[in-house]
């Protein structure tokens, strides 16, 4: 297994529509995929997308682990924060809602920035495995966070594109001072209207 050059925002293989994998069972597929969770795993991301890797085909990786969940979360409600490691060769998302939410997003590709990203809610995904057998799953939460990040690399989309207002595109390092602001004029504001 190796680690992999991770291609950054500005490549073009980040903005092209990534083909269709013809065989999920190829030894090709099968040594992409695992190089692609070493990376994953070395550069601590959720998820990593094979364009991301320099390889233009529609293979995403992710997982939501319970660590990444927010606290206090219990039962069915826990299990929307938390998906197993995941290969998903060719996958389709159907939308189960209208309902979106705003929620910070990082991304391996736009290294150093986190944004504020809207998206659905709840999603049903299917795709192919490495055993060339169908996967079908319903996700909510962060769990249907990390699908739709993932498969928007497949067309070409980085999450920049998705965000409705460019100001709530911050660089990591800022992110206690950027909250701090945001929390001192919500008093300020409150003060005032009182």
């Amino acid at each position: 297994m190796s680690i992999l050059k991770i291609a950054r925002m500005g490549h073009p293989v980040l903005s092209r529509i990534a083909e269709p994998v013809a065989d999920p069972t190829a030894p090709g597929t099968r040594t992409l995929v695992a190089d692609m969770i070493e990376t994953m795993i070395d550069a601590n991301g959720a998820g990593l997308a094979a364009p991301q890797v320099h390889v233009p085909k529609r293979i995403v990786i992710f997982q939501a682990p319970p660590e990444r969940m927010p606290e206090g979360l219990e039962g069915e409600e826990a299990y929307d924060y938390t998906a197993a490691l995941t290969v998903l060769i060719n996958p389709e998302i159907e939308i189960l809602t209208s309902e979106m939410e705003q929620g910070w997003e990082g991304c391996l590709s736009v290294p150093g920035l986190r944004g504020l990203v809207p998206r659905y809610t709840e999603l049903r995904y299917s795709g192919l495995g490495l055993d060339g057998k169908r996967i079908e799953r319903r996700a909510r939460g962060f769990h249907a966070r990390v699908v739709q990040h993932e498969c928007d690399h497949l067309d070409g989309i980085l999450y920049p594109q998705r965000m409705t207002d460019l100001r709530n595109l911050i660089f990591e390092s800022e992110a206690r001072a950027w909250m701090a602001a945001r929390t001192k004029a919500g008093s300020e504001k409150e003060k005032a209207d009182a």
